[in-house]
């Protein structure tokens, strides 16, 4: 009789645990615009600023705007 109370608990334990996969694996592939940062998401038909050409700065490696 106690192998029948294991198989149960085990089994509630399988349970539990798929509940949990399944609810994790569904709110990280709901809606990936809503996990991006604040200062990412920008006004719905809004274009990317066109900065022109960029020039490399050496010595701290980010592309920044040409100086005119």
């Amino acid at each position: 009789m106690p192998h029948v109370f294991a198989l149960v608990i085990a089994g509630a334990g399988l349970y539990a645990g798929f509940k949990w996969v399944s609810r994790l694996v569904q709110n990280a592939t709901a809606d990936p615009a809503s996990m991006k940062p604040s200062s990412m998401r920008s006004a719905p038909g809004a274009a990317p600023k066109d900065l022109g050409a960029l020039d490399l700065d050496p010595q701290s490696g980010v592309y920044r705007p040409r100086v005119k």
